[in-house]
């Protein structure tokens, strides 16, 4: 059988990856993906042929991964998060077309925008949008356009990529254009390395976030206007109403 599972392995600790991840790795003789992700599941690929790539090689790894699959491997391409935002499941099922009749399955993970907002609180509860600030296959004026849309929409965001060490300017520029349409004591929050080990996190200001120091290993929430802190067992939670409070209080 000529299969390719691309595997969504979630933060990458065992108890926030699915099952189904879990099984499709099980069951793969291949297993595909960028380094510092098939190092977090050693304890799966034992005994297997694993194949690892540094960054900016995604399409290869796809490459790589489809040729083993149709070379009559059962194959396991992994990424963090969900395989399908900001993933390796979007080209693959592009490329899928050049390498005949393999198979193809999803493997969905828990990605970043929920995994954080569960260290957060609740910061997602109502509408919201996931962007990324990576211009590396975005340009930045289509990055500012989307923030300022969505600021004016009233959406929550969960923000991906915030900073690196090419892009140390790129969370000022998106607060900045934040800034420009909603208040500075909007309510946001930040993850550094969720469900591994160094996890921390911070409630803050959209103001004070301007001026934070983060990685790539970080995910941002932004608030909207309803967006408050709560306190719940000694801990600060950030949290978005939905609006049953007010739904019920006027019954």
């Amino acid at each position: 059988m000529k299969k390719l599972f691309v595997v969504g392995l979630g933060p990458g600790n065992a108890e926030n990856m699915s099952p189904k991840a879990k099984q499709a790795i099980v069951q793969s003789s291949v297993v595909v993906g960028y380094k510092a992700y098939v190092d977090l599941i050693l304890d799966l690929t034992a005994g297997k042929t694993v194949i690892s790539t540094g960054m900016m090689k995604e399409i290869e790894r796809c490459k790589i991964a489809l040729e083993n699959a149709a070379a009559g491997n059962t194959t396991s391409l992994v990424c963090s998060g969900d395989a399908g935002v900001f993933g390796m499941a979007s080209p693959v099922l592009e490329l899928a077309g050049q390498f005949g009749d393999v198979e193809i399955e999803i493997a969905a993970g828990i990605t970043a925008a929920m995994s954080g907002s569960a260290v957060l609180g609740s910061p997602l509860a109502h509408d919201f949008a996931v962007i990324s600030l990576s211009d590396a296959l975005t340009p930045c004026d289509v990055i500012e356009n989307r923030l300022r849309l969505c600021a004016r929409a009233g959406l929550c965001l969960a923000l991906y990529n915030p900073q690196s060490k090419k892009r140390s300017d790129a969370l000022k520029k998106a607060c900045e254009v934040l800034l420009s349409e909603v208040s500075g004591e909007t309510v946001c929050g930040y993850v550094r390395n969720i469900g591994r080990e160094g996890e921390e996190r911070r409630i803050c200001t959209l103001s004070a976030l301007k001026n934070a120091e983060l990685d790539m290993f970080c995910t941002v929430f932004i608030g909207n206007e309803a967006t408050k802190t709560v306190f719940a067992g000694g801990t600060e939670y950030m949290v978005t109403p939905r609006g049953y409070e007010k739904k019920y209080a006027m019954q």
